[in-house]
């Protein structure tokens, strides 16, 4: 097998019962809905077993001349199986649909309280194959395997208690026929799809990845007549997910052809015993009503077997949702006391790694960041300058050591009132699709037109917004695609300032810009942030900068550098 027929071994989320419990606990408040749902469902499907049995009683009675009699019953079954299954299918999608969007709002809410996603340092298109296939793939668990699994827990007891009377031997046949399809199939089919449907998971979360970096990328890519590398890119994920795909197919039609069989040697024996061969005899009426019976039975649990062949693609959907907003390096304690008002920033012997078995990013730093000063972080790309901005805004926490604001241990504070004392501008911040005025309201929701236009022209952009045909209500198209890089960024600083946060972190502001432009726009930042404590993250300075104490990171602890 090839290196892209497996699926990767590291960093894999964990699979098995852990992160479907986890799911149903999240569940828990839609538990009503649910339940209603499952019994709703039970009862349509006894609906079902009493029509088919009372129907095939009727028949038989015609066939041999019987008194035709339960039409009543027979009729009640057949109103109650319409109405019952059309309000179940009602109940559960309306409790499935209700469940999937908690969890959606779950995992944003993780992952926007995540230290890698806080930043971000994940992929979008990993977490898009996240939020949109992996969630709805968890409908399969409660549509696909819990409703119909309690239904096969129905089944089997009453077909067993039908035919039990009539013939023991057949009621033993019949069951144990029903217990290899609805629960032993199954099993064997999750079984062995558990390490396919892996595979499977990962490749289409990768298909996704490569689609998002070929649109996303699209102009570099023909800048550099990559178009043809990069097609093949994708059309071999696309190849390896449609291998992954036939031979799920070929597992499910194996299975559910295993599972038919068992539904036919079930009738097979209903009608031996009616025949009375090897089994029975049975009278004919009586054994024509089981025959409808078993049918019916099997049929509702026909779709067990193709469940089971999905069960591990449910399972691992669960594991990477829940997997999602666990935060890597030690965890972030939320704290409960209000941020002071005092904004001394200190770095007491902090050492930090992401995960244990990687080298320490801080390894006993100190720094100490006095109130309205202007200080830059400089280093390398990869030294750590991005975790500290991850430190100080509370998405991650230190290893060993502390960290305080106002003389005050940063882990004891509220993450929220924290992040209220900082605004953070860093190198990739985000334009909204979106018009420039609901882009700025990011920043605070209350602000009038009045501070809006002020921002903007602090920032030197409200001639150029002045100038647009609608104004504040210009639309910025994905990405603030519309906009040119520096006028992007002081679209960005506009709403940064509308922060009256007295703590300004600066991650890398002007990556991207040109030389001239790079300048003018620390120009522009350093003369609108007289007053607030300015923390320049960067890996070197040009020379505009207004700064009143440097350090470089190196080995883990920051050293003093002229100005």
């Amino acid at each position: 097998m090839s290196m892209s027929d497996r699926a990767p071994a590291e960093h894999a989320p964990s699979t098995g019962l852990d992160p479907i419990l986890r799911v149903l606990a999240l569940w828990r408040g839609r538990a009503p809905r649910l339940a209603a749902g499952a019994f709703l469902s039970l009862l349509a499907l006894l609906a079902a077993l009493v029509l088919m049995r009372g129907a095939g009683a009727r028949v038989a009675a015609l066939a041999f001349g019987g008194a035709v009699a339960g039409m009543g019953l027979l009729r009640v079954s057949g109103v109650a199986r319409v109405v019952l299954r059309y309000v179940e299918r009602l109940v559960t999608h309306d409790a499935m649909f209700r469940a999937l969007a908690d969890l959606r709002v779950w995992f944003f809410r993780r992952l926007a309280g995540g230290a890698a996603a806080g930043l971000g340092f994940r992929r979008a298109g990993d977490l898009l194959s996240r939020l949109v296939s992996d969630v709805e793939a968890l409908d399969g668990l409660y549509l696909r395997i819990m409703v119909p699994l309690a239904g096969a827990c129905l089944v089997l007891p009453f077909l067993v208690v039908a035919i039990l009377p009539v013939d023991p031997l057949l009621a033993a046949i019949v069951g144990g026929l029903f217990a290899a399809g609805a629960f032993l199939l199954p099993l064997a089919a999750a079984l062995m799809g558990r390490r396919e449907a892996a595979i499977l998971t990962h490749r289409l979360a990768d298909l996704r990845i490569g689609v998002l970096d070929l649109v996303t990328g699209l102009r570099e890519i023909r800048a550099f007549g990559a178009e043809g590398r990069m097609m093949s890119h994708a059309r071999a994920r696309d190849a390896a997910l449609l291998r992954g795909q036939a031979r799920q197919a070929r597992l499910l039609a194996l299975m559910g052809g295993a599972s038919y069989l068992c539904g036919q040697a079930a009738m097979l024996a209903v009608l031996a015993a009616i025949l009375g061969v090897g089994l029975g005899p049975i009278p004919a009426a009586r054994g024509i009503g089981l025959l409808f019976l078993v049918l019916a039975g099997f049929e509702s649990a026909g779709g067990l077997t193709r469940a089971g062949a999905l069960a591990g693609g449910i399972s691992r959907a669960a594991a990477r949702v829940v997997a999602v907003g666990e935060t890597d390096g030690p965890p972030v304690i939320a704290g409960t006391q209000p941020a002071p008002p005092g904004t001394d920033i200190r770095f007491e012997q902090v050492s930090f790694r992401w995960q244990a078995d990687r080298a320490p990013v801080f390894d006993g730093l100190n720094l100490d960041i006095r109130q309205g000063t202007r200080v830059a972080i400089l280093g390398p790309s990869g030294i750590g300058k991005s975790t500290l901005a991850a430190l100080l805004l509370k998405v991650a926490a230190p290893g060993a050591g502390r960290i305080t604001l106002g003389g005050q241990d940063l882990a004891t504070l509220d993450s929220v009132s924290v992040r209220r004392r900082m605004a953070w501008l860093s190198q990739a911040t985000h334009l909204f699709a979106d018009t420039i005025r609901a882009n700025l309201l990011l920043g605070r929701p209350e602000a009038s037109e009045a501070d809006l236009w002020t921002a903007l022209d602090r920032a030197q952009m409200g001639d150029t917004v002045r100038a647009l045909p609608d104004g504040l209500d210009a639309w910025l198209g994905e990405g603030g695609a519309s906009l040119s890089g520096g006028q992007g960024r002081r679209i960005a600083l506009a709403r940064t300032l509308l922060s009256d946060a007295p703590i300004l972190i600066l991650d890398e502001p002007a990556t991207g810009l040109d030389g001239e432009t790079e300048r003018a726009f620390l120009t522009t930042l350093y003369d609108v942030t007289a007053g607030r404590t300015v923390i320049l993250i960067a890996h070197r300075l040009v020379g505009v900068e207004k700064l009143d104490r440097v350090w470089r990171l190196a080995d883990g602890r920051a050293v003093a550098a002229a100005v």
